[in-house]
């Protein structure tokens, strides 16, 4: 059955990732493009580190909030409306923070964002369960996950250039203005491009369909499938404190990482095209770890020395000195981060099925986004007290040792996960 699975998982693969990668894109593109608009922005309204730090990162409350529920009506609802319906949402909501003034108006439309937002990932995650195994699911996420980096490499040079718009308006609501719209575009467009399920698919023949649901039925058992269950496990709980700790540096860094560059004495077009770089080399160490880990079997491990080297990263760039040197060191951290994040979600879809599946997923993902908020409110208030990022780049470097050591102890003793 494998063989005969196998050309077909990888053409379904051709047919949906590409797509639900460029969704991603555009979610993750509007989330931290708020990261460049501060470069002006917040001279512009009078913004502190720490109100900008507060208010980039109520994002994530936003996300907690909503995110289970939205998970389990993507479930019910069915993955293409709902996703149309997320997308949409989040689009105008990140258009409108355009036209935000105060504090207050910026902290609630990024609340708003997030609770729109809420389920996106964790969904996209679910639905490759409906059509990917086990033992191939690490590369097909490290590739869907690209889109975060790749975000980035697009967003960074293209924010840079905006920035520079004038007019009606400023760079900065130039900026959210027209990186909002891709979402409304793409959230209509998953009414035609995404099938709920592999039963629901056009392009596949009904004995396709039977291969890919032989194939996902025989998958090792032992996984939970109940909501109720799913909140009694311990794993779900467990698994936490890593992805928690990811997230912090991954959000400490992305939120912050323009604003450093900057420091350095570039200006915004400059700094556009050298943020891109270490998503760009992110983009690859990812998708590659994820090969790795689907031909060796083993996660955990992978996991943390992904984890190991975004903190030797983060590490590196406030010890080393060099504008070069330095820069190299947030490459580093990138790789790091990305790579670990995208390898680590094996571990929960390896043991969730059906609703266990939508509220676990939704459940871990939301718990630990909260890292979001705090490692971007942290370095805003450190930033305001110390004057500097140094502090709070090696907070977020142990943060990312956290992630490694508990993946080894945790990783090991409470999965079990083989190549198929």
């Amino acid at each position: 059955m494998k063989d005969d699975a196998d050309p077909i998982l990888a053409r379904a693969a051709w047919r949906l990732i590409p797509f639900m990668m460029l969704l991603y894109v555009v979610s993750f593109l509007d989330r931290v493009n708020i990261g460049f608009a501060a470069l002006t922005m917040n001279k512009d309204l009078g913004f502190s580190p720490q109100v900008y730090g507060f208010a980039s990162g109520i994002f994530f409350f936003g996300y907690f909030l909503f995110e289970v529920p939205s998970n389990l009506a993507l479930e019910k609802v069915g993955a293409r409306r709902w996703m149309c319906r997320i997308s949409v949402t989040w689009g105008a909501l990140a258009m409108l923070t355009a036209f935000a003034r105060t504090p207050l108006e910026f902290c609630v439309l990024r609340f708003l964002l997030g609770a729109a937002e809420a389920g996106l990932y964790p969904g996209m995650v679910l639905y490759m369960t409906y059509w990917f195994p086990q033992a191939t699911r690490a590369r097909f996420i490290a590739l869907f996950l690209a889109g975060v980096p790749l975000a980035n490499v697009i967003g960074a040079p293209l924010s840079g250039w905006v920035l520079g718009f004038g007019g009606a308006l400023k760079g900065w609501q130039w900026m959210l203005l027209l990186e909002g719209v891709p979402s409304l575009l793409f959230g209509l467009m998953t009414l035609w491009v995404l099938p709920d399920r592999p039963a629901t698919a056009k392009w596949l023949s009904p004995r396709e369909k039977e291969i890919i649901l032989a194939r996902l039925a025989a998958e090792p058992p032992g996984a939970l499938h109940g909501f109720w269950e799913m909140l009694a496990d311990k794993r779900i709980w467990i698994l936490m404190v890593p992805d928690f700790s990811i997230v912090i540096g991954l959000y400490g860094l992305n939120l912050w990482l323009p604003q450093m560059v900057q420091a350095m004495g570039f200006s915004n077009f400059e700094t556009g095209f050298i943020v891109a770089l270490p998503y760009l080399l992110a983009m690859a160490a990812m998708v590659a770890l994820g090969a790795v880990s689907d031909r060796s079997g083993e996660r955990a491990g992978h996991v943390a020395f992904a984890a190991f080297a975004g903190a030797a990263g983060m590490a590196g760039a406030v010890l080393l000195h060099g504008t070069v040197v330095v820069i190299l060191c947030f490459c580093l951290a990138s790789c790091g981060i990305y790579a670990a994040l995208a390898v680590f979600w094996t571990l929960p879809t390896s043991i969730l099925r059906g609703t266990a599946a939508a509220g676990g997923l939704a459940l871990l993902n939301s718990f630990s986004n909260l890292g979001g908020f705090f490692g971007t409110a942290l370095m805003g208030w450190l930033k305001q007290r110390t004057g500097g990022y140094a502090l709070g780049m090696e907070i977020l470097a142990g943060m990312l040792v956290l992630a490694g050591v508990a993946v080894l102890i945790i990783g090991r003793k409470l999965f079990s996960v083989t190549a198929a």
